[in-house]
């Protein structure tokens, strides 16, 4: 607008030039000394914005230091919600007609995670669980308070937390969400021997040793067996009114110095497997160790368990002195969504008696993950009992999700 006045007022100027008017000149001063007032006046003004702009950008920098000053003393201060759950369907056929054929669909896990950071050095987890869909007397399913334990980061690298954890021995029981494994259900060796999922009431220390080093040192409540079977999966007590007559502690050493590797070795020692408050109390030892690998899209798992009970006649007799397992696990991913793996698992959980009692499976399946962390699951199998005489082979089908 500034240039078309001024042109106008120019050439109104050399127009009366031409026809000779002796005002000219003093009209031409007085015309350029009004547009150096509005030019003034306009440079006053985008001065003024520009103090306006440097003003409000000292506020947004102070409120940001103010937030991260914030969060620095509160440690963020938020709560957060996560979870994850699956159903499965089996179809399992007795190849030796003793009419134990199984035709189940069963949602298996229905849990909620609730954590809380109070400061940057603590925080709060807990895992809160529904099995089987249906809980209360006379039901099939339980409610079950899985994780819930305070963490201090008392130095950088280092930690304690109390209260209900996970023990930390195996390759799942810390880390079951559905999508982070193959298979409908969980490994039977990581089940019957381990005995996952298992957790107790304790405290923990973990940390850093050195690069790529890491351990957990636990002392927490143990097993308490039932009955004289010694079926270590059966002594879990769940923090539930547990017996603590003795006490049980854990120790892992775990290494992932080496990309895509992790090696790891537990080592649980048990006062008393019965709790039972005997004068001749029955220890027991479990060691157990394993491996994982990442090539690229090729993968390998491989873990061994064993028990050693100690001094207890009754599982001498059935041979439940020593229990132990193994298994190795081969999978190939072929895209983000599509994996299949192949599975050989043996476990005896009455390893030292003479007979037959092992336990042996071989899995085939696929997995088809929908999201990163949403997953449809199929396996097919065959497991071999021959002192139950029991063979079975059938498939699984199966749904999961965490978020």
């Amino acid at each position: 607008m500034f240039k078309k006045s001024f042109l106008a007022l120019t050439f109104s100027v050399l127009g009366a030039q031409a026809f000779g008017d002796s005002s000219t000149e003093t009209a031409l001063w007085k015309a350029i000394k009004e547009q150096q007032v509005t030019i003034d006046a306009l440079k006053e003004k985008l001065g003024q914005t520009e103090e306006q702009v440097k003003n409000t950008d000292k506020k947004i920098e102070a409120t940001a230091d103010a937030v991260s000053e914030s969060a620095k003393t509160n440690g963020a201060n938020e709560t957060f919600v996560g979870g994850y759950g699956e159903m499965h369907y089996n179809q399992w056929n007795n190849q030796l007609d003793t009419g134990k054929d199984k035709r189940e669909l069963d949602f298996h896990r229905f849990v909620l995670l609730f954590g809380h950071q109070f400061t940057d050095s603590v925080r709060f987890f807990s895992e809160f669980e529904l099995e089987h869909a249906v809980a209360g007397e006379g039901k099939k399913g339980e409610v079950e308070l899985e994780q819930a334990y305070i963490q201090w980061d008392f130095t950088r690298k280092h930690n304690l937390k109390a209260g209900v954890f996970l023990v930390p021995i195996g390759i799942i029981n810390e880390t079951h969400e559905p999508e982070t494994f193959y298979g409908v259900e969980r490994n039977a060796v990581e089940n019957k021997i381990i005995p996952s999922t298992w957790w107790e009431g304790g405290a923990a220390v973990s940390g850093e040793l050195a690069e790529g080093w890491s351990y957990d040192l636990a002392a927490h409540s143990g097993l308490a067996l039932p009955d004289k079977k010694f079926l270590v999966r059966d002594g879990r007590q769940k923090v539930s009114e547990a017996k603590a007559n003795t006490k049980a502690y854990t120790g892992r050493i775990k290494f992932t110095g080496i990309a895509g590797l992790e090696v790891a070795s537990s080592l649980q020692y048990q006062e008393d497997f019965l709790q039972d408050q005997n004068p001749t109390a029955i220890a027991a030892t479990l060691w157990e160790a394993h491996a994982q690998y990442q090539l690229g899209q090729f993968s390998l798992r491989a873990l061994f368990a064993e028990w050693d009970i100690d001094d207890a006649i009754q599982a001498i007799a059935t041979g439940a002195d020593k229990q132990k397992g193994w298994y190795v696990e081969p999978s190939y991913r072929f895209s983000d969504q599509w994996g299949g793996f192949a599975r050989y698992s043996l476990w005896d959980n009455q390893a030292s008696d003479s007979g037959d009692s092992e336990f042996t499976e071989t899995s085939v399946g696929i997995n088809f993950w929908l999201t990163e962390t949403t997953v449809f699951k199929l396996d097919l199998f065959t497991q071999n009992a021959p002192l139950l005489k029991d063979e079975f082979s059938g498939f699984n089908l199966g749904v999961g999700y965490s978020f």
